[in-house]
């Protein structure tokens, strides 16, 4: 069997194309300087293990011999998976945009031999079809063009890399106030789907930074409409079939404005955002349904992707025995086979039909009430919820042993943090002390295996660790310890956090434009030090380590995080309050800062009562540390959060604002005037 130099990767995407008749190299020295030596152009294909169109280009035409012998002979081949080097993939990913109005995976680019872009693209097919020239003519016309014309390719280039460096640069420094949230609460609630909830039309995706702004802006402005928008977003997700009915968990969107047929992928991402918009959705009304989400979420990342060592896997494909969906969905038949008598009721409520709602299969999702589910069969609620549980249960015994989508196996640090976040916000709503555990177990992961002394790693996969941090790896991991350090507050949290933050104010700050680099000063050199400032499928380097040193502020009173929060907010406020969809998360941290985070600590946990009535109110600005014991206190007394406090014989609570505390309050009623 063929093999190519992608044999020697760690990444599942990679090792996909190990086999293909195509030279791959990884992006490494090796390839660099051969493209260098033999003077030929790169073909640079970037893609992720779960990408459904990568997989179609793979196969029409990496799998091609044709193909691959023209590709081998004329350029220099290398696969970059996304997720590995997003540095890699921003660059590129900005060019797409520049030249064609958007991006996407695969992303398929021809770079000059020191890696200046000159022709991208996403998807190719094999052949000239549909108005696209093919893949096999592109790579003839480009090696033409470079054999005959170098120096028009290198002018080309050279304009791509003009328009790349004035991406970079940010807008200019606005003040922080209140009508920055209003703006940009307007702007986004217009793009909003009145229907059926989320953002704009088909595709959908989750969007969970911009759910938590609506619930935010809805506590500042007292307008309920946000609030409503918000929660009929949710309770439409978590009722079509982009939630897994009975497995749990999300898929990556839509594919329509419905939120009925999902891109069957599903990514640690999405499953740690999402969960802590239903957390917030259960604080806010109290009910039940929203919770009960939130836990399926979580348990089905216990279940399905947590590693024997304590990290979580990346992905699951959409695809099974190299159909998109085959493992989730439905015939009738084959329900009423399995669930016998229940069928009926089950298929009513689950909208399962003899013709099927995609393709002739049935995707799970639910339009409605259990009542009249429960009316309709003359039984009572309870009882009706008791045989879908019942029946669920069953058809996902029997889903386990289909043949399962692939998974991705490898741990990548930034996208474990989220998770680590969304256990811990699990935790603090349901008690369950599984979901602390994990998120604990998973700190101790990344503890012992990636760090290269005080340097972070990104990646792991069967016993190694690789390639440098990034901003997002710091900036995730940083908030993370804080979400775990003020369930448990040991010291070793929350010294290491503070030792990460002045690391990527040391190496990754950029004092000229007021934000961080998404590389750190001593990482490998591409041809510009990339910026992320976007928050979409996943929030920013920059918002998230605008909210890690606000909170750092906090427990330390450093003024440099401050300093540094700061800068970052004013430099993007104005682009946020104009284009809120891609700054949600930045505008949640905006509103912690104007706000004024609330400082609570509960001393001697001992009344449970008052510990969950604190943790079940929706206290968005608020940092929440729980004192269990006496040796915390004194270990931490030589931070400003906690000078002062003295442990007590029975629960007491600190709420402090604005440099001032209150006395200890020791009632459920004064605690509540206070927050």
């Amino acid at each position: 069997m063929v093999e190519n130099n992608l044999i020697h990767e760690t990444s599942p995407y990679l090792l996909q194309h190990a086999h293909n008749p195509v030279d791959w190299y990884g992006w490494n020295e090796t390839a660099l300087k051969k493209a260098k030596d033999e003077n030929k152009p790169i073909f640079l294909s970037i893609g992720y293990s779960s990408c459904h169109w990568c997989h179609v280009m793979a196969h029409e035409s990496f799998e091609n011999e044709d193909v691959a012998k023209f590709m081998n002979e004329n350029f220099v081949n290398i696969k970059v998976d996304r997720e590995e080097r997003p540095d890699i993939d921003d660059i590129y990913q900005k060019v797409c945009q520049i030249a064609t109005g958007q991006g996407g995976w695969p992303l398929s680019i021809f770079l000059t031999p020191d890696q200046k872009p000159f022709y991208v693209g996403t998807y190719f097919p094999v052949l000239d079809s549909y108005g696209r020239p093919g893949f096999g003519s592109i790579c003839r016309q480009l090696s033409q063009a470079w054999k005959e014309n170098p120096k028009d390719i290198e002018k080309s280039a050279e304009r791509f890399l003009d328009a790349l460096q004035k991406t970079e640069t940010v807008a200019v420094s606005t003040k922080l106030e209140r009508v920055i949230l209003d703006e940009a609460a307007m702007n986004l609630f217009q793009i909003g789907d009145p229907t059926f909830g989320g953002f704009g039309s088909a595709p959908k995706f989750p969007n969970a930074a911009n759910i938590s702004f609506m619930f935010r802006y809805a506590k500042l402005s007292g307008l309920s409409k946000f609030n409503e928008f918000a929660l009929k977003t949710l309770r439409k997700m978590a009722k079509g079939g982009i939630f897994d009915q009975i497995g749990g968990g999300f898929s990556r969107y839509s594919t329509d404005a419905k939120w009925l047929v999902p891109h069957f992928e599903k990514m640690l991402y999405d499953n740690a955002l999402i969960p802590v918009n239903y957390a917030e959705a259960y604080q806010i009304t109290k009910d039940p349904f929203y919770l009960d989400v939130m836990q399926k979420t979580l348990d089905f990342v216990l279940r399905d992707m947590t590693s024997p060592e304590g990290g979580f896997y990346s992905a699951y494909d959409a695809d099974s025995e190299g159909i998109e969906g085959k493992f989730y969905v439905w015939k009738k038949s084959e329900i009423k086979e399995i669930l016998g008598d229940d069928a009926d009721l089950f298929c009513l409520y689950f909208d399962v039909t003899d013709g099927g709602n995609w393709e002739g299969n049935n995707i799970l999702c639910n339009n409605l009430n259990l009542s009249t589910v429960a009316f309709n069969f003359g039984i009572t609620e309870q009882k009706a919820q008791e045989i879908i549980n019942s029946c669920s249960e069953k058809l996902l015994k029997v889903r386990s042993t289909r043949v399962s989508p692939g998974l991705d196996d490898k741990i990548l640090v930034s996208w474990n943090s989220l998770m680590i976040t969304a256990f811990a916000k699990g935790y603090r709503i349901t008690n369950d002390t599984r979901y602390l555990n994990a998120a604990k177990n998973c700190i101790s992961f990344i503890e012992n295996n990636l760090f290269e002394g005080d340097k972070l790693l990104r990646t792991y996969k069967n016993g190694s660790a690789k390639i440098d941090g990034y901003l997002e790896d710091y900036s995730y991991f940083v908030n993370a310890l804080l979400d775990v350090f003020e369930i448990e507050p040991e010291k070793k949290y929350l010294e290491l956090a503070l030792k990460l933050g002045n690391h990527l104010v040391d190496h990754f700050w950029d004092s000229n434009t007021n934000s961080f680099f998404m590389t750190s000063d001593n990482h490998e050199k591409l041809i510009i030090r990339p910026k992320s400032n976007y928050d979409l499928s996943l929030p920013s380097g920059n918002s998230v380590s605008a909210f890690a040193m606000l909170r750092l502020y906090h427990f330390s009173q450093t003024q440099n995080f401050l300093d540094v929060s700061t800068k970052i907010m004013e430099s993007q406020a104005q682009m946020a309050a104009e284009n809120p969809f891609g700054f949600g998360y930045l505008l949640n941290t905006i509103f912690c800062y104007l706000q004024k985070p609330l400082e609570i600590t509960i001393i001697n946990t001992e009344n449970s009562n008052i510990c969950n009535t604190i943790f079940t109110t929706y206290l968005p600005n608020s940092f929440i540390v729980t004192i269990h014991n006496s040796p915390q206190l004194d270990d931490l007394s030589k931070y400003p959060f906690f000078a002062g406090k003295t442990f007590q014989d029975k629960t007491r609570v600190f709420v402090c604002k604005d440099f001032t505390c209150s006395l200890p309050l020791q009632s459920i009623d004064e605690i509540n005037s206070h927050l």
